[in-house]
């Protein structure tokens, strides 16, 4: 027996690496742009660094990943949106600093690769690459039986962006009066997902396919698998319009209580009013049937904000209209006064 075979019988198919590779080939290509240099194949992916336009170029890099959502794609069989999910978590997080992406890098994990899988996620990330302008420039797909359970994935990504320093958010003075606009999640996003699934699937032995208890015409899987929306494209052309857009906050894990503070001073602290948009049904069913404190579920969850802008008062309702009308439904959802730093949802 040759080292191929034997390297099969052990569960790690080279051979299907190599196709899954080639079938999505050519979804990855059309993220490229002439500053990709080398094409695919490398050991590693290059890009051109000069950056004309920029005063001062700073690089912006964030990596994550997509958590337990992959189990309830396991479920379902449905695993469509992990890879715009990757993808766009990365670009919030890195807009968090006013920054364009540049490049991006995935990360398959499995036991055993199944390339309808593989093409689905990474195809799903190449698109949502190529809607922000991004170029998916690499990434690394690792067959590990024994580390992974059969039927499990596990992905994660990396991305580069950049930014002019002048420009570089936070953006001071951040001060009392100034105000939080809220930007709509579209669910869970990618945070959340070990509770949710406690409750509704451990707990309550519900399916995936079962309508959510207070919307009949949604199941638990599509509220669960919406992809996690992508605020670049809405916001990015606002930062350069003076529109005042001072600091912004990707709401993930730790919720706004713990995502708000980290573009705040310590001298100011976040008044938000709850009554100022609804949490999505999704979020109403695991809070009624898991029981849990309101305080536990703005800290686990995003609760229907994904993002919050400070935004100068001023000019608050201007951003609320541009953001309405790039097709994010956004709002006024409280503002910052003086005291030390702190979160208080009213």
């Amino acid at each position: 027996m040759d080292s191929g075979q034997s390297y099969t019988a052990s569960g790690v198919n080279i051979e299907e690496a190599q196709a899954s590779l080639e079938s999505v080939k050519e979804a990855i290509a059309q993220t490229h742009n002439e500053n990709v240099l080398g094409g695919i194949g490398g050991f590693g992916g290059m890009f051109n660094g000069s950056f004309p336009g920029y005063e001062r170029p700073v690089l912006v890099t964030s990596i994550d990943g997509v958590g337990t959502k992959t189990k309830v794609a396991q479920l379902t069989g449905d695993y469509s949106g992990l890879g715009h999910d990757i993808v766009n978590h990365c670009v919030n997080d890195i807009l968090c600093q006013g920054a364009k992406p540049l490049f991006f890098l995935d990360y398959f994990g499995c036991s055993q690769l199944e390339r309808s899988i593989f093409n689905s996620v990474v195809s799903g990330a190449a698109e949502a690459c190529q809607a922000v302008g991004c170029a998916l420039i690499g990434g690394e797909t690792a067959e590990m039986p024994g580390v992974y359970h059969d039927g499990e994935v596990d992905i994660i990504g990396s991305i580069v962006g950049v930014v002019d320093e002048p420009h570089k958010l936070p953006h001071p003075p951040i001060v009392a009066g100034d105000r939080l606009i809220g930007l709509a999640s579209n669910g869970l996003h990618t945070n959340g997902y070990s509770l949710a699934r406690k409750v509704l699937f451990n707990d309550h032995g519900m399916s995936a396919r079962d309508p959510l208890p207070n919307d009949s015409e949604t199941t638990i899987a599509d509220a669960l698998l919406k992809p996690h929306t992508c605020y670049f494209n809405a916001v990015y052309p606002l930062l350069s319009q003076g529109v005042g857009i001072k600091a912004i906050a990707h709401i993930t894990g730790g919720g706004l209580y713990d995502n708000l503070p980290r573009v705040l001073p310590l001298n100011v602290q976040a008044k938000i009013n709850r009554r100022s948009w609804q949490p999505l049904p999704i979020f109403e069913a695991i809070q009624s049937l898991g029981e849990i404190p309101d305080a536990d579920m703005y800290r686990a969850f995003n609760m229907g904000i994904g993002m919050v802008l400070v935004v100068d008062p001023d000019t608050a309702e201007e951003v609320i209209q541009a953001i309405n009308d790039a097709g994010i439904p956004a709002a006024d959802i409280g503002k910052l006064q003086s005291g030390p730093q702190d979160v208080q949802i009213v």
